[in-house]
């Protein structure tokens, strides 16, 4: 199942919306981390920052066989071989990954989906205990040069909601990602 208003643009227009390093020291990923799970890798822009930092494996999941391919050649230009790719849909089916087997899992700009409350239970169910989900979205805000409509577009407060309904505790405020997102970090 495609994620609603999920079309991508051109990778290098893409990555000149975030800075990934950044995001992931406010978003305390470091290397105490050993596995992490990204739903939706697309092009690989927090994939390979999140491969360099983690201990371990990075499973890098999305639906979409273009986008895992071009984020298995950043990786081997990179030289990173920490990473295992699976082609899911990971909406209708799961992440495929058994209970309690990462430590850290990434769900950013995908919350405008139709299941969000599903898709953070499955992250949920994915995180060992002491585990923690990362999430980031597009601002609340028509300047934003990309994200979903504003109709779909969920707040951070909509996002803490659903992952205090999936079972998670915040671990943070929202956290300001200028110019034009926000994060939450969220334990289990």
């Amino acid at each position: 199942m495609k994620v609603r208003e999920s079309g991508m643009p051109d990778p290098a227009y893409w990555d000149s919306f975030f800075d990934p390093e950044a995001i992931l020291d406010r978003l305390c990923l470091d290397r105490t981390c050993r596995d992490l799970l990204e739903f939706g890798c697309g092009y690989g822009t927090f994939t390979l920052p999140a491969a360099r930092r983690v201990a371990g494996q990075v499973y890098a999941l999305d639906l979409d066989p273009g986008m895992l391919d071009i984020t298995r050649q950043r990786a081997a230009d990179e030289g990173l071989g920490n990473i295992e790719y699976l082609l899911r849909d990971f909406v209708a089916d799961g992440s495929g990954l058994r209970d309690a087997s990462v430590d850290y899992a990434m769900l950013f700009n995908i919350l405008h989906g139709e299941e969000p409350v599903g898709l953070l239970a499955e992250a949920r169910r994915n995180l060992a205990p002491g585990g923690r989900l990362g999430i980031i979205h597009w601002n609340h805000d028509e300047a934003t040069p990309r994200g979903p409509p504003l109709s779909i577009r969920p707040r951070p407060e909509q996002c803490a909601r659903w992952a205090v309904e999936a079972g998670f505790t915040p671990a943070s405020d929202t956290i300001d990602l200028p110019p034009y997102h926000y994060g939450l970090l969220l334990e289990v």
